[in-house]
C-alpha cells in the first residue's frame, strides 16, 4: 500500500513507519507546497561578544523553513547552537542580525511587550529538567499556563492532565512525581492553552530510555492531533525517531537534512 502514495520527498522518505504515518507526512508534504512556513529564518547570526570573530558566533547565517504541523528535531552535539536557536525563535533572545519570522510577524518589530505577548498566547514549552514551580500542584502548574492567557477555566487544566494519564495526581507537588510524570505535567502546562508551535529543549534529557520514549510518544501524539508544529532541541537519535524532519546543527549553521539511516544511534 506504500508503494500507492505519491513521491513525498527526500527528507521525508526514511520517517515513513506505516501506511497511516506515510499519509500524515504526506499531508505535511502537501501543506508545505500550499501554505507559507509558520517559522521563517533567514541569515540569521548570534554573536555574544562585540568583538568576537565570525567563526565563534553561536549562530553563524541560519535559514530555515518550517510549516504547520511539522515535527522536527534539531540534532546536534552541545554548543552546536540548539538552545541558542530556540532561545531567538521565542523572542528569548535576540539575534545580532538576521530575520525571524512566526505565524507572519517579524519577531524584531513586535518589540519586547510584543514578544511577552506572543510568548503567552502562542507558544509552548517543554525542558529538560521541566520547570514545575515547586510550591505549586500538578493542577495549579497547569492552571497557571491558563491564568496567564486569561483562560481562567479550571475544567481545561483537569482535562489536560488526563490527556496525559495524571488525573489522579492534580493535588500531588512535584517533588512527589516520577520524572516522567513531572514531564508529562509540563506536556499538559504547553498544550493547555493551545498554542500554535511548541518548543521542547532536550525533553527527555533528563529520563532515562524507557521513560523517553513513552515522553516522546504522548508529546508527539498530541501535536500530531492538534496539528501543532513542534520543535524539538536533541542531541539524542531516540527524539529523532518520532520527528517528521531531522535538521541537523554542526558549529551554528543547520548544514543538512538528515535520514534516520544517517543518525548516528
Amino acid at each position: 500500500m506504500l508503494g500507492s502514495l505519491p513521491i513525498i520527498g527526500e527528507s521525508f522518505k526514511c520517517r515513513v513507519r506505516d501506511e497511516k504515518h506515510a499519509w500524515e507526512l504526506w499531508e505535511i508534504h502537501s501543506r508545505r507546497e500550499r501554505l507559507p512556513p509558520v517559522i521563517q529564518v533567514v541569515d540569521l547570526w548570534k554573536q555574544y561578544g562585540r568583538n568576537d570573530p565570525p567563526n565563534s558566533a553561536a549562530l553563524r547565517g541560519v535559514n530555515l523553513a518550517i510549516h504547520a504541523g511539522e515535527i522536527v528535531a534539531l540534532y546536534g552535539r552541545s554548543g552546536s547552537g540548539k538552545t541558542t536557536l530556540l532561545n531567538i525563535l521565542a523572542g528569548l533572545d535576540r539575534p545580532t542580525k538576521g530575520c525571524i519570522s512566526v505565524e507572519g510577524n517579524d519577531l524584531e518589530s513586535l518589540g519586547e511587550e510584543g514578544r511577552t505577548h506572543f510568548r503567552r498566547q502562542r507558544l509552548g514549552f517543554v525542558f529538560q529538567f521541566f520547570n514545575l514551580l515547586p510550591t505549586l500542584t500538578a493542577f495549579e502548574n497547569v492552571f497557571l499556563s491558563l491564568e496567564l492567557v486569561g483562560k481562567e477555566h479550571p475544567e481545561l487544566a483537569l482535562k489536560a492532565l488526563e490527556s496525559v494519564g495524571l488525573e489522579a495526581k492534580g493535588t500531588r507537588y512535584p517533588h512527589e512525581l516520577s520524572g516522567g510524570e513531572q514531564q508529562r505535567v509540563a506536556i499538559a502546562r504547553a498544550f493547555v492553552k493551545e498554542p500554535a508551535i511548541i518548543l521542547a529543549d532536550e525533553p527527555t534529557g533528563n529520563l532515562d530510555t524507557r521513560t523517553g520514549e513513552q515522553v516522546l510518544g504522548l508529546l508527539t501524539r498530541r501535536c500530531r492531533d492538534k496539528g501543532t508544529t513542534l520543535i524539538m532541541a536533541t542531541h539524542s537519535p531516540l527524539t529523532c525517531r518520532f520527528s517528521d524532519r531531522i535538521l541537523r546543527m554542526v558549529d551554528g549553521v543547520v548544514v543538512e537534512e538528515t535520514s534516520c539511516q544517517e543518525t548516528p544511534s
